[in-house]
């Protein structure tokens, strides 16, 4: 699945890094331990957390993830949403809490 079909299904925000939307999404990371994600991410995983700031994209271009969604209508900070840009590493937001989106993206991932 690419992360521009996760943007369309969910009905995600695009806040930035448009131009990852044709990235392939190979699984998904739950967590806002930014230790933990990058201990336990995998390339190509969507990254689901309520953390804002810029070191979660300096954690999303090392591990390469697809994309980071961002909860609770979340949305990040200026020099995060800029450095999301120049990766090319969508930063998505939804209104929905973690649990919920969590269970629709298993399901789309693996149905």
């Amino acid at each position: 699945m690419k992360v521009k079909e996760l943007v369309e299904k969910l009905n995600l925000q695009v806040l930035s890094g448009a131009e990852g939307l044709d990235r392939d999404i190979e699984g998904c990371y739950v967590s806002d331990l930014l230790s933990d994600v990058m201990g336990n991410a995998e390339m190509g995983n969507v990254w689901v957390t309520l953390q804002t700031h810029k070191n979660v994209m300096a954690i999303a271009s090392l591990k390469e993830l697809a994309c980071v969604v961002l909860v609770k209508g979340q949305t990040a900070s200026e020099d995060t949403l800029e450095q999301s840009n120049e990766e090319g590493i969508p930063f998505l937001s939804t209104t929905m809490q973690t649990y919920e989106t969590v269970g629709k993206i298993y399901q789309l991932l693996n149905c």
